[in-house]
């Protein structure tokens, strides 16, 4: 008998402290519905009841005042306290899944790099800052805990608290990683769009190198309400795969089914003014794994809010739809495991192999596997003897398990060079790095 399980995958857009002073609402109301309301406790609790009539416009301002939304942790002293509290083994042990297990973490870290503007919401700026806190984190308290990728688009403003579209043209997305490989010895495996966002450019992006993107928030019905996030603004999933299960997306669209690499995963939010989870989905993802076999019921927030509150509501409507199929089993899963289990990935390890041919005129990069990555090639990084980072196309791919690069005057001479980085993944989610600088060679290897 087909085993009937739910993958439960908790995805946090992991962005470090977010400050807000208590009368920011009414800026976000005024630039969102155009309405201006004299700043007081009075009148945002006022507000937050849904006391204040405009013109039908009240019922999306209630929704944007709420105070599990409209509040955040604006200091790393505020978001720990809340994380000791929520990666707790007594909090984790509240809802034990079917194998016994507590709940688990996917912390989707982003970098706070590449912008030049404002800083109102007091972002924590620089390379590693968040990865680094959250991976330490995991690290120490082992508690299965998995660390993702996530990205916001530099705005053309260049302020830190708007959102960009591009992940072409200004190289800062290659930066971060090319960072990440020769600095942290760390590849993503897995991938949460900023603004729950993907368009073109980073459709194919993800093609090239990330296997696993839990980026679908497809609903039944479309919520109005919050005009700043209609038509598709914030994450145009509408014409997305409803079901609770991964697909391939097509190659011109990444909202239809086709035969594209990487498997993309619906993934709600928890506590948000669209596309918020219901029971109803919940539910849906325990019928769908008692007529399928497997669902993967992923969610998502940030983590300058409120986790236990969204944690406890999700867990709630866990045990209901429990309760409802009791034959159904669930299980909490990092994103990597969920994809494996519910897709039933063929486990395979590869290896990637890589070495330096000096020559006077020319340098080469040879590097290869023993089978097929995903993606066309790996990524290489190169960081120079004077600081920089750099992203290049490899020269040559021979059915897939080869390829070269050539240090030249048309590239960068090797005696330039301070560390090669190449990274890759494999379709089951095993990440590959290799290191090489001046005859030592460093290699890291990842959710083997």
């Amino acid at each position: 008998m087909q085993e009937q399980t739910v993958y439960i995958v908790h995805c946090v857009d992991t962005e470090g402290p977010l400050y807000e002073s208590p009368f920011a609402v009414f800026e976000r109301i005024r630039d969102i519905f155009g309405v201006d309301i004299e700043p007081s406790q009075e009148n945002l609790a006022l507000l937050q009841e849904g006391a204040l009539r405009f013109g039908g416009k009240e019922d999306g301002i209630k929704e944007l005042a709420d105070i599990h939304r409209a509040s955040t942790k604006g200091d790393w002293r505020a978001v720990d306290k809340m994380l000791e509290q929520v990666t707790s083994e007594s909090f984790r042990m509240r809802l034990p899944d079917s194998e016994g297990k507590g709940w688990i973490f996917n912390w989707f870290c982003m970098d706070h790099v590449g912008f030049c503007g404002a800083n109102p919401r007091r972002r924590d700026v620089g390379h590693h800052k968040i990865f680094d806190h959250y991976r330490a984190m995991a690290k120490r308290q082992g508690m299965g805990d998995f660390i993702g990728f996530h990205y916001h688009p530099v705005p053309i403003s260049g302020n830190y608290h708007e959102s960009g579209t591009a992940y072409w043209g200004s190289g800062n997305l290659n930066q971060i990683l090319a960072r990440k490989i020769i600095e942290r010895g760390w590849f993503p495996t897995a991938f949460r769009p900023g603004f729950h966002t993907e368009r073109p450019d980073s459709h194919w992006f993800l093609e090239q190198w990330i296997p696993f993107d839990f980026g679908n928030q497809s609903k039944r019905v479309e919520e109005t309400g919050q005009p700043d996030l209609a038509d598709g603004r914030f994450g145009d999933w509408r014409r997305a795969p409803l079901e609770w299960f991964p697909y391939h997306p097509s190659h011109d669209d990444y909202q239809e089914r086709g035969t594209c690499r990487r498997w993309i995963a619906r993934c709600l939010n928890m506590y948000a003014r669209v596309r918020q989870i219901g029971q109803e989905d919940v539910d849906a993802a325990f019928e769908q794994a008692r007529e399928g076999g497997a669902s993967i019921l992923a969610f998502t927030d940030h983590d300058y809010k409120d986790m236990e509150f969204e944690v406890t509501r999700l867990q709630g409507m866990i045990k209901k739809a429990h309760s409802k199929y009791p034959e159904v089993r669930f299980e909490y899963a990092t994103a990597v495991e969920a994809m494996r289990k519910a897709l039933k990935l063929p486990s395979q390890d590869f290896r990637l192999e890589g070495h330096i041919e000096k020559g006077e005129v020319c340098s080469r990069l040879a590097v290869e596997t023993d089978s097929p990555i995903f993606g066309p090639q790996p990524f290489l990084a190169i960081k120079t003897k004077t600081g920089k980072f750099i992203w290049e196309n490899f020269d040559v791919s021979v059915f897939g398990k080869r390829w070269s690069y050539t240090f030249d005057a048309n590239t960068i001479h090797l005696d330039e060079v301070e560390t090669i980085g190449v990274a890759a993944n494999n379709g089951y989610g095993i990440a590959k790095v290799l290191l090489l600088s001046e005859g030592k060679e460093e290699r890291y290897a990842y959710h083997v």
